[in-house]
């Protein structure tokens, strides 16, 4: 081992903060704890890494204060012993939740049929844990290091408190731009390149539609590669009349899927008013129902609300969509979240004016839909004077992430005394909240416009807060949600790093948690926002035991 190795492992000693080892320490143990989300042993232990990171820089700065404020300080004496000491119960608690954080996430799993997980995971966790607390450990200190270095050089000019601060801020400074510019766009450009290209390029058994009355079809105003890959297999999974007879027993039209993708155009206004002519052009203003969607962040339209809806109304349906990004929802949100407002207000605008154009007694009956972010566009769409001079019949919102300012004031304004993960609002007449399951029977008869908004009350993407560091959400009080586990506790700063974490994996779960929406839980609200008629409770048995006969046989994409 070289000298200069050596000087750099006994500065990193004598530069480490055995109290910020402690409290690290303690952040690990409470990172162990459930959350919404399972997590396999390798995410379990990247975020007990950033855990530890984030408890000893709170430590870290904490006695920075406590020095800077001249406060009574353990004598050097003490301190060899009550922080040994300390740290001794801090791993015997870390040693604690770890052996028992196997079983907290089996306890998840199980209430989302998932089967247990085995094998070492205590190890796994500590193994990755370790490694990622290192190398943030040393990032950290050598930012510290860096901060003492500036603030030195700018004390040859200016006083030493003074430069101390001014150290301290250009270092944060520079550490910022350097992380969200340089770091996160870097990563999210190079995200975007590689799914603009996997957008674009047409997989040989994808293969351009012949009916006319299809987007990307001969006679269509938007060409098969303007589609993209999500608009291309909207499109190509269009059931015929036939399928959907054979599941309802009753003569059908064929449904019509209107898509365009981002590079259908070159601009959104142009975009949005191709779809507004190729809905025209296949006939979707003739059909009884018309609804304006906005997908997920990748584009993707989720087959279980257009299908069900479609199936519902016996095929006399027509949806339009746009596309609106190349990246994932959580990844759009935290990134770009003003594309999909965007994208929604204009498709909305176009589509509703010549929408006002037609004969009252005769135009189709207008929804919006949107799943994940393309519901937080879609709630963006409306304005206030268009729902008071020529209102929407209706709208199902699913998954609606946590930035959507309609849903926030919604939930804050609910009676009081139901959760808020399934608000009540008043008489209900307008909306309502459901979980695919609950919800829609409560309250006075619907009025003329019906809002539904479905979430799942293990759904992170819909209850991530960004005050829930120094705040415990509404939702983790009693009663909770059913697939929320009891034993999830709320703690400052480690909650919020555990939700960000299930934003990430709110996928990798079963369709009818997460952020992965069944089939049948669409059947309920479709019906509540749109009231077709002649459904029995027998035929709506049926219909039910067909979605989760497909949903148990062939699954789903999860591509939001």
């Amino acid at each position: 081992m070289t000298r200069a190795m050596l000087r750099f492992l006994d500065w990193f000693d004598r530069r480490t903060s055995g109290i910020g080892l402690v409290i690290g320490a303690m952040f690990v143990a409470g990172s162990l704890t459930p959350s919404l989300i399972p997590r396999s042993p390798e995410i379990q232990g990247i975020l007990a890494g950033f855990c530890f990171a984030a408890g000893y820089g709170v430590a870290v700065l904490a006695e920075a204060l406590w020095r800077y404020l001249h406060l009574p300080r353990l004598t050097t004496r003490q301190a060899r012993v009550v922080v040994p000491a300390l740290g001794a119960v801090a791993l015997g608690v870390v040693t604690v939740f770890l052996v028992r954080s196997a079983e907290w996430q089996n306890d998840i799993r199980a209430a989302m049929t998932m089967p247990p997980a085995e094998g070492v995971a205590p190890l796994v966790v500590a193994a990755w844990g370790t490694g990622v607390a290192a190398v943030l450990l040393v990032t950290f200190k050598l930012l510290v290091a860096l901060g003492r270095y500036a603030s030195r050089r700018i004390a040859q000019v200016l006083p030493p408190r003074q430069a101390r601060v001014l150290g301290i801020a250009l270092t944060a400074l520079l550490a910022y731009q350097v992380a969200s510019g340089v770091l996160v766009r870097g990563v999210v450009r190079s995200i975007d390149r590689s799914a603009q290209a996997l957008d674009d390029l047409v997989p040989a058994d994808q293969v351009a539609p012949r009916q006319p009355w299809q987007t990307g079809g001969p006679a269509s105003y938007v060409a098969w590669q303007g589609l993209g890959r999500e608009g291309r297999e909207f499109i190509n999974r269009t059931p015929s009349p036939q399928a959907i007879s054979d599941v309802t027993g009753q003569p059908a039209r064929q449904p019509l899927r209107v898509y365009v993708g981002l590079n259908a155009a070159a601009t959104l206004s142009a975009r949005a008013e191709l779809a507004v002519r190729e809905l025209e052009r296949a006939g979707g203003f003739d059909r009884a129902t018309l609804v304006v969607a906005m997908p997920t962040g990748t584009g993707w339209m989720d087959p279980a609300a257009v299908e069900t809806l479609e199936h519902l109304h016996h095929g006399d349906v027509a949806t339009v969509a746009l596309q609106y990004s190349y990246l994932q929802s959580w990844i759009s949100l935290l990134v770009q979240p003003e594309h999909a407002a965007e994208a929604g207000r204009a498709l909305f605008g176009a589509v509703h004016r010549r929408w006002q154009q037609l004969p009252e007694a005769t135009r189709p009956r207008l929804y919006l839909y949107g799943l994940s972010l393309g519901a937080h566009s879609s709630q963006q769409s409306l304005r206030l004077h268009e729902m008071l001079d020529q209102p929407i019949d209706g709208a199902l919102w699913v998954g609606s992430p946590f930035v959507s300012p309609l849903w926030q004031t919604l939930t804050a304004e609910r009676d009081p005394g139901s959760p808020a993960w399934l608000p009540r609002l008043t008489t209900g007449e307008v909306v309502r909240f459901t979980d695919g399951h609950q919800g829609l029977q409560e309250g006075a008869p619907w009025g003329d416009v019906r809002i539904v908004f479905l979430q799942y009350g293990s759904d992170p993407i819909v209850f991530f807060r960004p005050d829930i560091a120094v705040r415990k959400p509404d939702w983790m009080k009693p009663p909770r949600a059913p697939e929320v586990s009891d034993e999830l506790r709320w703690y400052p700063i480690i909650t919020e790093l555990q939700l960000a974490f299930d934003m990430a994996i709110a996928l990798d779960v079963p369709l009818g948690h997460g952020h992965r929406y069944a089939y049948v839980d669409h059947i309920g609200p479709w019906l509540a926002v749109t009231d077709p008629p002649g459904w029995t409770p027998q035929r709506l048995d049926a219909l039910r035991a067909h979605f989760r006969h497909r949903q148990a046989t062939q699954g789903d994409p999860e591509s939001t």
